[in-house]
């Protein structure tokens, strides 16, 4: 097979693969760099569970190559288009009234998936409004705005999960292959907001249990397969992860303080806290494949 050379997510890459994809660069250099990352996901049949082209993994492994001076890449057909984000500067149109009391008090709480006109709301109320900021959402997600009584009270986005958490794996019973093969089943919770005026008691817990009865559906319907377990990381200097708890989440462990930048992982000595909630009663049997 040949020594590997560089890592990128579940890729091993050796020499005989560099110049492939040096091949691949020289054949299509004149087509540009979208062209050539697609043509790599047809040559190594690198595909997404929906069957589309993992074509945004490809582009940023070609970028990270690109990086380490392993390959040399074409010059962009058109300039970068996202290098200036997005300012949220203009405040959209919401009703932002404090609210108060018990979530049993109120008539009408609703979970709604979000369309190209919430686009901005979703996004300017978590610039502002969440620590974090917004989220840099790739491959698979969805995003959900929370109303009560008609009027916003939150987001929350899921995306794909991390690929490695020896906590999570270790309580799945995964190894190496097997987390590979089955690592799409499992969503991640990247951001959960209620909004700062909104203080309504188990207003978090339920909406957490309304979005996690809904998601699997919601996911099969965009992306054609169905999830079975969910997975959340809480910052412990922060929260005590109280609204999971009460939503039946699990705390099996401690992240181990690395944080992902680009293809290499840097110590932060921040751990967070690793809680899972069981989409589906059967969920180690599916992310294991045993079907015995």
């Amino acid at each position: 097979m040949g020594a590997v050379v560089f890592h990128y997510r579940a890729r091993e890459l050796t020499h005989k693969d560099i110049e492939e994809i040096r091949s691949t660069i020289s054949q299509y250099y004149d087509k540009g760099r979208s062209h050539i990352s697609s043509m790599l996901c047809r040559q190594w049949n690198w595909v997404q569970p929906n069957g589309k082209f993992k074509e945004y993994a490809a582009r940023d492994l070609l970028l990270r190559l690109e990086e380490k001076r392993f390959i040399e890449l074409p010059p962009r057909l058109r300039p970068k288009n996202n290098l200036k984000k997005k300012s949220y500067a203009q405040t959209p149109f919401f009703k932002s009234g404090a609210l108060d009391g018990r979530v049993g008090n109120y008539y009408d709480l609703q979970i709604q998936i979000v369309k190209a006109v919430d686009d901005y709301l979703w996004g300017y109320l978590l610039h502002h409004y969440h620590y974090l900021g917004l989220p840099r959402l790739v491959g698979e997600y969805l995003r959900y705005l929370v109303y009560l009584d008609g009027q916003v009270v939150g987001c929350l986005a899921w995306a794909s999960a991390a690929f490695k958490i020896k906590s999570r794996d270790d309580y799945i019973g995964w190894d190496t292959k097997t987390r590979k093969e089955r690592l799409h089943l499992i969503a991640n919770n990247t951001r959960f907001l209620v909004l700062p005026w909104v203080r309504v008691k188990h207003l978090a817990s339920k909406v957490l249990a309304l979005t996690l009865k809904r998601l699997s559906d919601d996911w099969q319907t965009v992306y054609h397969h169905r999830i079975c377990l969910a997975e959340t990381f809480v910052d412990v200097s922060r929260f005590a992860g109280t609204c999971y708890k009460a939503a039946n989440w699990h705390c099996v462990g401690l992240t181990s303080g690395n944080a992902k930048k680009g293809n290499e992982y840097q110590f932060h000595g921040q751990p967070k806290a690793v809680y899972l909630y069981p989409l589906d009663r059967n969920f180690r049997k599916e992310l294991t494949c045993d079907q015995g």
